[in-house]
């Protein structure tokens, strides 16, 4: 071979090293890259997780009870319901998310301000008339007021639009119904999907803007068994009777068990707050309550008594009614079901521990 050729065939070895060598580098740099992208992309899909997370944590939990919900940004729609004798058992009562009882009548009768999100009752009732008290409590947890009428002290004000609401007194044989078997006025009743669905024709917006108690993360009941009585009069008398072995405080009205019609279960409540109130009666068969400004106030949860007070803006309809320690710091509450207890300055809350 002549050394022309060698020379040729050697440069033409040394090009063929060099592309393989480029390839290879190439190739090698792809892998790189890819295991680079790789390794981002799970690093990525981890933090996804974690905010995803922390989003179902906060997000899927109702801001009335604190409890996972299918639909935690469901406006609530506060029904107006009996506190009466003839009208027990009610329906829908243990599923409420949240319970306001105060009295309708200075020294006399009770009536219930019943608060639906989470849960979509297929019966609610009875339905009875709403005061103006009632008003500015619906409206303090952005909630739609459903009423079978009411005083004309409320329906001034709720026929003149104040707040969103659901008149039974237009609406009967629609969205709301009478049962034959049972006594007027007692016999009123509606369900959740009826009250959305005229609520979704009217145009009221029906995504919650309530901001929500707080809650807290774990449970720390107090070991014993416990009983709460408030003194409302005759068989509007309530009491709660709390073990620590469930963490929850069993209702009864007038000396018998509360019961809910729709399940046969008895009310159970996780947290009572009882928020006193200045009262005077009016035209000799109303009331009026000082619901707005700030108050004494009793907290009972986990087994245990804590004094403190209550506060609503009286300068906004809208305002929060918050519920605070000795301290000033807001209360947390244990998820669950809460009754708010209206009482009278006059009337006693007596809580005994250790029977």
């Amino acid at each position: 071979m002549d050394k022309n050729k060698k020379i040729k065939m050697f440069f033409v070895a040394v090009m063929i090293l060099f592309l393989a060598s480029l390839g290879l580098t190439s190739l090698m740099k792809n892998e790189t890259i890819v295991i680079e992208n790789q390794n981002k992309d799970a690093d990525d899909l981890v933090q996804d997780e974690i905010f995803a997370e922390s989003l179902t944590v906060e997000v899927d939990k109702s801001p009335l009870t604190g409890l996972a919900c299918e639909n935690p940004n469901q406006r609530p729609i506060a029904v107006t319901i009996s506190g009466d004798k003839e009208a027990r058992p009610l329906s829908g009562i243990s599923e409420a998310d949240l319970v306001i009882e105060m009295p309708a009548v200075t020294g006399s009768i009770t009536r219930y301000l019943a608060f639906f999100a989470c849960n979509k009752m297929e019966e609610i009732g009875s339905v009875r008339s709403a005061r103006h008290d009632h008003i500015p409590l619906a409206m303090g947890f952005g909630a739609i007021i459903a009423h079978w009428g009411g005083s004309h002290f409320a329906l001034d004000k709720l026929d003149a639009g104040i707040m969103d609401n659901i008149n039974a007194l237009y609406l009967e044989n629609s969205v709301f119904y009478r049962k034959l078997s049972i006594y007027a006025p007692h016999n009123g009743f509606t369900s959740f999907e009826r009250l959305e669905k005229y609520s979704s024709e009217k145009g009221y917006g029906l995504t919650n803007t309530f901001e929500g108690y707080k809650f807290w993360d774990e449970e720390n009941p107090n070991q014993g068994k416990g009983r709460i009585t408030i003194s409302y009069p005759g068989s509007f008398k309530v009491e709660y009777e709390y073990s620590s072995d469930t963490n929850e405080y069993l209702r009864f009205k007038g000396g018998t068990r509360e019961m809910d019609k729709n399940t046969s279960a008895q009310v159970v409540a996780k947290n009572v707050l009882v928020m006193y109130a200045a009262s005077r009666q009016i035209e000799g068969q109303y009331n009026d309550m000082d619901i707005e400004g700030e108050g004494d106030a009793i907290i009972f949860q986990n087994g245990e008594e804590i004094k403190g007070k209550w506060s609503k803006d009286k300068n906004d309809l809208n305002s929060k009614l918050f519920f605070y320690n000795e301290d000033g710091e807001e209360i947390k509450l244990v998820p669950g079901q809460t009754w708010i207890q209206v009482v009278e300055l006059t009337q006693d809350v007596d809580w005994t521990f250790g029977f």
